[in-house]
């Protein structure tokens, strides 16, 4: 395969992930963004932790859906999820949930 090819491949993988985040992000009350992935959640919990000296998070999701595109199983249970940068939580409004059309 190609370095092209790759290319195409990793384009079209991204296409269908936004498109299935455009189908599905009606059914999600929060975002959830950490430095590596970005979730949709039903329900989160954040727990600040400490340990020697380090401060971390410890974040629990139920009924999320993962934006991976390696991923063959989007959606989850439960997630936990445990991170040394900040952690950004949005809850979603339903007016916010409208997604503007593909260009």
């Amino acid at each position: 395969m190609s370095a092209e090819d790759l290319e195409k491949y990793e384009a079209e993988m991204e296409l269908s992930l936004y498109r299935e985040y455009k189908d599905i992000v009606g059914q999600f009350s929060y975002v959830v963004e950490t430095e590596r992935r970005f979730y949709l959640a039903n329900g989160v919990n954040l727990i600040p932790r400490t340990g020697d000296g380090d401060m971390y998070f410890e974040l629990h999701l139920t009924d999320a859906w993962v934006w991976d595109m390696y991923r063959p199983a989007r959606f989850v249970k439960q997630v936990r999820v445990v991170t040394f940068k900040d952690v950004n939580i949005e809850e979603l409004e339903r007016s916010e949930l409208r997604l503007p059309d593909e260009p």
